[in-house]
């Protein structure tokens, strides 16, 4: 039995099994029918990077994909990720052991300032690059629609996708 295997509801609570892949690792999890996605995350596998913030879906700071699509942590029930492919900010980059083209360029256009909602928003930009390489104005500002930033002004944030979406232009 692994680590992962066996976490989350406390005692008496009405459990199931949960059976899903976490950045690339196959877990099997014991959680209660009431247990949200955030909170297994967070607090039963201690991926902390996504964040817990309104809990109503609308900043997006728990955004993570599930089978490629971002969703909000906050209002997904675990049971519903039964079989599908989670990948948290701890997953994106995690590939290749480095920094993800995404991930860079946030930080090198100062895409962020307190931090808070930078993994939710790599998530969402990660998320429209796979399914729109040369995304449009139009694609980017609904694809971080669901994101937001109280710090920043969005400046960083647009500069960010715009060296991330050169950056794909250049790539092999």
């Amino acid at each position: 039995m692994s680590k992962h295997e066996m976490l989350g509801a406390p005692r008496g609570a009405e459990q199931s099994e949960l059976a899903c892949t976490i950045n690339g690792e196959e877990m099997k999890l014991e959680v209660a029918g009431s247990k949200r996605l955030l909170s297994v995350l967070r607090d039963d596998l201690a991926l902390t990077g996504t964040k817990r913030s309104c809990e109503i879906g609308r900043c997006g700071a728990c955004m993570v994909l599930v089978d490629g699509k971002p969703i909000n942590a906050c209002l997904t029930m675990a049971y519903q990720c039964a079989g599908k492919q989670i990948t948290t900010i701890e997953g994106i980059g995690a590939d290749d052991g480095g920094m993800d083209p995404v991930q860079r360029a946030f930080l090198e256009e100062g895409g962020f300032q307190c931090g808070y909602c930078t993994p939710g928003m790599i998530i969402s930009v990660k998320a429209l690059l796979e399914r729109s390489p040369d995304p449009s104005e139009d694609e980017m500002e609904e694809a971080l629609s669901g994101n937001i930033c109280r710090c920043t002004g969005y400046g960083g944030i647009k500069r960010a996708v715009e060296r991330a979406i050169e950056w794909r232009r250049k790539a092999p």
